[in-house]
């Protein structure tokens, strides 16, 4: 997820799950590629820090996007994830633990909300 939009979408239309050192945000769509987008800010530290984050969350979504588990992301949805600064000092199990939850709260939110009789 690249456009200013398709974030807009998800943070203000989508589900929230929060923990210690992330927030997830999911809007459940109907057809289309399932996208993530990542938010990383300054407050979490310098590039470095940032871009160790943005790279050990993709690889912990990664196997949330092909289904079979409670957190798993709905085909379509737009996932946004937001690293908290608390996420520069977590270790991977810890934030692999904290993404797992936040994905299963955001789904069943997400999924609560919406129509009877759409999407999966």
């Amino acid at each position: 997820m690249r456009e200013a939009g398709d974030f807009k979408v998800a943070v203000r239309r989508g589900a929230k799950a929060s923990t210690p050192t992330l927030v997830a945000h999911l809007s459940i769509g109907t057809d289309g590629d399932t996208s993530v987008g990542f938010v990383v800010s300054k407050a979490v530290g310098p590039a470095v820090v940032r871009n160790r984050v943005k790279r050990r969350l993709r690889h912990l979504v990664a196997p949330h996007l092909v289904g079979g588990t409670p957190a798993s992301v709905p085909q379509g949805s737009k996932l946004v994830v937001r690293a908290l600064p608390a996420s520069a000092r977590a270790d991977s199990v810890r934030l692999g633990a904290d993404l797992d939850l936040a994905l299963t709260t955001v789904v069943r939110k997400a999924e609560q909300r919406m129509p009877a009789g759409a999407g999966r």
